[in-house]
């Protein structure tokens, strides 16, 4: 849910380097960096699958995470800035943590979801709903970040499209976008269409049936075969 909170346990790290984070990650341990609010970053390891936990709660990749580094019991309310992860193997190979006032706004990004699209006439007649805009720019409080925003397209017909000014916000939050931004349409089925032969082909094929079929008469058994008995001598 939107405001949830998860306590998150790192551990500053001296040494830098991409020798060193492949080592840590060989201890199932993510290399990090904590930005702070004016002060020096803070290089930071955190175990893979404390952090796993942190960014799959119903908050997801919009918790706040209170960031405690070294036990220490001081906390850093903190919002995921950015993750890398591995193209093949699809683990987090690096994150960045970036500590932000709780009664200032914050900018985000938040996911779209359509609501209803199984019910719109347009889908029931055979339409395609096709949705061109899958996240939304918002302000709020860190908070009062949705964990997405629902869009409802239960009414929408064939032809019809719903823009960023058919979004309502969620309360506290302010959409950043440009209003006239298409989210979601519903769009006409696509037919294939025969093409057309080209000009001089059916005459072509008209004429190669016509020189394969046999003669009329004979089909008939209006000719009578040649007698091919050689004569007595």
């Amino acid at each position: 849910m939107a405001g949830e909170r998860t306590k998150l346990v790192v551990a500053a790290r001296e040494k830098l380097g991409s020798r060193e984070s492949r080592r840590l990650r060989k201890e199932g341990l993510i290399p990090g960096v904590l930005y702070g609010r004016g002060d020096q970053p803070v290089a930071i390891a955190v175990q893979e699958r404390e952090l796993r936990h942190a960014l799959t709660s119903k908050a997801g990749l919009h918790a706040i995470l209170d960031v405690e580094i070294d036990g220490k019991g001081k906390t850093h309310a903190s919002i995921l800035k950015e993750y890398q992860v591995d193209k093949v193997r699809g683990y987090i190979t690096h994150v960045d943590l970036q500590e932000v006032p709780l009664d200032k706004p914050i900018h985000a990004s938040v996911s779209v979801h359509l609501i209803g699209g199984e019910d719109a006439p347009g889908v029931r007649e055979g339409g395609v709903l096709s949705q061109p805009l899958r996240e939304l720019s918002v302000e709020a409080l860190p908070l009062e970040i949705p964990e997405h925003i629902d869009l409802d397209v239960s009414h929408m017909e064939i032809g019809h499209a719903l823009r960023i000014a058919d979004v309502v916000a969620p309360q506290g939050a302010t959409l950043l976008d440009d209003p006239e931004t298409v989210v979601a349409t519903i769009t006409a089925p696509m037919r294939e269409v025969e093409p057309e032969p080209a000009e001089g082909e059916e005459g072509a094929e008209g004429e190669a049936a016509a020189e394969g079929e046999p003669d009329a008469e004979a089909a008939e058994g209006g000719e009578e075969p040649a007698d091919e008995t050689p004569a007595e001598e």
